[in-house]
């Protein structure tokens, strides 16, 4: 017997095929069997019926920036909370870096954290593996191996690939398997040590900043590369406006990159350090407000590709600690969405643009297989209560970790539903209300 599943009610909303439109949407056995207008499939009385009124429904939100830390850091997270995490921030898939212990170097931590995703029932989890061995920039990964394995991209997140020859091997490798290299930009000679934005509030504060021009070189850099090679690069978490420019001009000199920013840099500034709050801290570090208008402005232009969380989780005793000695990084997985909705109700950039971040501009930075509402796609999909409100606590909070800097702060535009292959893996009651 067939599964069936019907989302009625909702605004069908799908920017890489131009829809944006009131109507009902019914899967069979997790592919899209058809869309149409409201009560279209009213006489479908196996399916399960899921209420979307009031509510975006879009292709399934993908993250490509996320760190589940299992194996080697299942206290910060496992791979199964981390699914759970992403689905209640509707998300359909994401993609881990390969930061864990032991590295994502070769075929065995793959075929694990596939296997673990499998089990897991939330949202599709996407492994990443290292470019060099152990990421210490020395040697390249088993590439191939990776790839067969399942590997969708390849990074050192974390850390630069600070070696160019390296970068360079890496590129030409890449180029031969049509292969991304998502890259953390940091010369750490200048960051090293850094616990913020090198400015004169860092001097205020006495703490070690890290200057934009740490991460406007390396991108730089790997502009270069990237046109000498011909290889593809993708720009981890950006966070300063010279690198958008930068970006902007390498695209157009026919470079094949692509680039991404995270919420916090476009919603926080330098400034939420200075009560020495230790949740956001974080690598690349929170800039300046001029930053954030460079950084929406390449959003909204299309120079920023996507919109990804960098969700790093961290337990409480590694941020109860001095600021320069506290981890770097933030969870993101349940605040994403509602942060960048509230970015477009500033009007600073559209709905359309804002979703597209999310979905297919978001899968197109890796070449993955796209997902739509067309008849004959895979049923990954997300519902988004544009209305629904709350004043985001620890109680909403799936992550094994809790270090949010947006804990207290009234969060518009949740997930209600989020679909996978034509199965609810979140239902937002119980949760928000």
């Amino acid at each position: 017997m067939s599964s069936k599943l019907l989302i009625k009610g909702g605004t069908l909303l799908d920017p890489a095929k131009g829809l944006n439109e009131k109507g009902d949407l019914l899967s069979v056995d997790g592919i899209i069997e058809a869309t149409g207008k409201p009560g279209a499939f009213d006489s479908e009385s196996e399916a399960e019926v899921l209420d979307a009124s009031g509510a975006l429904v879009s292709p399934g939100l993908i993250d490509i920036h996320v760190h589940l830390r299992e194996p080697g850091f299942e206290w910060k997270e496992t791979i199964e909370s981390g699914a759970r995490t992403a689905a209640a921030g509707g998300f359909t898939s994401v993609c881990c870096m390969p930061n864990t212990n032991p590295v994502i170097d070769n075929a065995q931590v793959v075929e694990f954290i596939l296997e673990k995703s499998e089990l897991a029932g939330g949202a599709r989890v996407h492994p990443i593996g290292a470019i060099s061995e152990k990421l210490k920039g020395e040697c390249l990964a088993p590439m191939v191996e990776l790839w067969e394995a399942g590997c969708v991209a390849f990074s050192d997140d974390g850390w630069p690939v600070w070696n160019s020859a390296l970068m360079r091997c890496a590129l030409e490798y890449g180029k031969m398997m049509n292969l991304v290299l998502a890259c953390h930009e940091e010369d750490t000679a200048l960051s090293h040590g850094f616990s913020m934005n090198e400015s004169e509030l860092s001097v205020e504060l006495g703490l070690k900043g890290m200057p934009a021009a740490a991460e406007n070189v390396m991108i730089s850099r790997d502009i270069e590369l990237a046109l000498l090679t011909g290889g593809r690069v993708h720009f981890c978490h950006v966070s300063t406006a010279r690198g958008v420019e930068l970006i902007r001009r390498a695209k157009k000199d026919g470079a094949k990159v692509t680039a991404e920013t995270a919420p916090h840099y476009f919603i926080l500034d330098e400034t939420a350090v200075t009560e020495y709050d230790t949740s956001a801290k974080m690598s690349m570090p929170l800039r300046k407000q001029e930053d954030i208008k460079g950084l929406l402005e390449g959003l909204a232009d299309g120079t920023i590709d996507c919109v990804a969380s960098d969700h790093a989780p961290h337990e409480e005793d590694s941020k109860r600690v001095a600021f320069g000695d506290a981890s770097l990084g933030i969870l993101g997985l349940q605040t994403t969405v509602p942060l960048l909705l509230e970015k477009v109700r500033e009007g600073a950039l559209s709905l359309e643009r804002a979703i597209a971040s999310v979905t297919s501009d978001a899968r197109a930075c890796y070449g993955l297989e796209q997902v739509s509402l067309e008849k004959g796609s895979v049923a990954d999909i997300s519902v988004i209560d544009p209305d629904c409100k709350i004043t985001f606590g620890k109680e909403h909070n799936l992550s094994l970790s809790s270090n949010s800097p947006f804990f207290g702060r009234e969060l518009q535009g949740l997930a209600r539903y989020t679909v996978v292959a034509g199965r609810k893996v979140f239902d937002s009651e119980g949760l928000y209300s």
